[in-house]
């Protein structure tokens, strides 16, 4: 299933790539340009392009979605550090790692040598 969807999801992507390099640029950097009266021109109105370039943004979102949640519908919720037992770790450490727990002794600092 995973794999479907994810085919299905890097055709959409594709897709979406294509119909976005497509359109014609107004001009204007990420949308702030083309005068007040752009709502009203040709240029304002939508476009087969630009419905398909929804709809495929509307289809990359819910094959996103469904792509974190499909893989993960059998696997339960529960964390894997619920069931260790504190006790047994503790009392375990200090023998698995005794020179960690151990203060080792102090060295002495060499002395100068004198010329």
């Amino acid at each position: 299933m995973t794999t479907v969807l994810l085919t299905i999801h890097f055709l959409i992507c594709a897709a979406l790539v294509a119909t976005v390099l497509l359109q014609r640029s107004e001009g204007g950097a990420l949308g702030i340009g083309g005068g007040p009266g752009a709502l009203m021109s040709g240029r304002g109105a939508t476009s087969i392009l630009t419905n398909s370039t929804s709809i495929l943004g509307a289809l990359f979102f819910g094959t996103s979605v469904l792509l974190t949640v499909v893989p993960n519908l059998g696997k339960s919720g529960d964390s894997v550090v619920i069931g260790v037992p504190v006790t047994d770790t503790l009392t375990t450490l200090p023998e698995a790692l005794p020179e960690i727990i151990e203060e080792p002794e102090p060295k002495p600092a060499p002395l100068p040598e004198e010329e």
